[in-house]
C-alpha cells in the first residue's frame, strides 16, 4: 500500500494544542451588566402588573360610575313623582276633602241620615215618615271610570212618607242631599181617596267611597 505514514511521536514530545478563537468582548462584560438587566426584568415585569391592575381599577370603577348613574336617574324619577303627586294633591285636596265632608269619602253615616230625616221632619211639620237600611254592597263601576284603589259602595234604603201635598217629597229628598250623595232608584205617590191624603214610597241608593279591602256589611 501506498500513502502516508503516521509515525509515532518521539518521546518527549508533546502533542500541540488545537488553536481556539478568543471569546466575545462583551462576554467579559456580562457580569457587570446582569444588575442593570435583573433591575430592567424587575421594571417590565412590575409595569405590566400596574397596567394589568390599572385596567381592573378602570373597569371597576365604570361598574361603579354606571352603578351611581342608575341610582341618580332612579332617585330623579322617584323625585318627579313624588313632586307630581304632591302637586296633583295640592290640586285635588279640596275637593277631596268636601267629599269627605259630604260623606261620600270613607265608611256610611247611618246615623247622619236618620238624624236629617228626623230633622227634616220636625221642621217641615211632615207627617209619619218611615225608614229601612238594608245592607251595605259593592257596586260595579263603569270600565271608563278609573277607581284605582277605591271602591264604589251602596247602601239601599227605602223611605215610606205621609204627604200634605206632592212637594213634601220632593223636600225631604233636597234636605237629604244635604248628609250625603244617593241615587234615587224609584218613586211612587198614592193617594188615598177615603182620607183626602198622599202617601209616597222611594227606593235610595246611599253612595260612599273607601279603600279596596275594607268592605265591612
Amino acid at each position: 500500500m501506498s500513502g502516508p505514514v503516521k509515525s509515532p511521536p518521539l518521546p518527549g514530545m508533546k502533542k500541540a494544542v488545537a488553536a481556539t478563537r478568543p471569546a466575545p468582548w462583551w462576554l467579559a462584560e456580562l457580569h457587570r451588566l446582569r444588575p442593570a438587566l435583573l433591575c430592567a426584568a424587575l421594571t417590565v415585569a412590575a409595569s405590566l402588573l400596574v397596567l394589568g391592575l390599572s385596567y381592573r381599577y378602570a373597569d371597576h370603577q365604570g361598574d361603579e360610575r354606571e352603578l351611581a348613574r342608575q341610582a341618580r336617574a332612579t332617585a330623579a324619577n322617584r323625585f318627579n313623582q313624588v313632586e307630581t303627586e304632591k302637586r296633583d294633591i295640592r290640586a285635588y285636596e279640596p275637593a277631596f276633602l268636601a267629599l269627605r265632608q259630604r260623606g261620600l269619602i270613607g265608611e256610611e253615616n247611618r246615623l247622619g241620615w236618620i238624624d236629617t230625616i228626623r230633622h227634616s221632619q220636625e221642621e217641615r211639620k211632615l207627617p209619619t215618615i218611615s225608614y229601612d237600611i238594608s245592607a251595605r254592597q259593592v257596586l260595579k263601576a263603569p270600565p271608563a271610570l278609573s277607581m284605582g284603589t277605591l271602591q264604589l259602595r251602596g247602601t239601599p234604603m227605602r223611605l215610606q212618607m205621609d204627604l200634605l201635598h206632592e212637594m213634601d217629597m220632593l223636600n225631604l229628598l233636597d234636605d237629604l242631599r244635604q248628609a250625603g250623595y244617593f241615587a234615587v232608584q224609584d218613586c211612587s205617590i198614592k193617594r188615598n181617596t177615603a182620607a183626602a191624603t198622599l202617601s209616597a214610597e222611594c227606593g235610595l241608593l246611599w253612595l260612599t267611597l273607601g279603600n279596596t279591602g275594607t268592605e265591612r256589611p
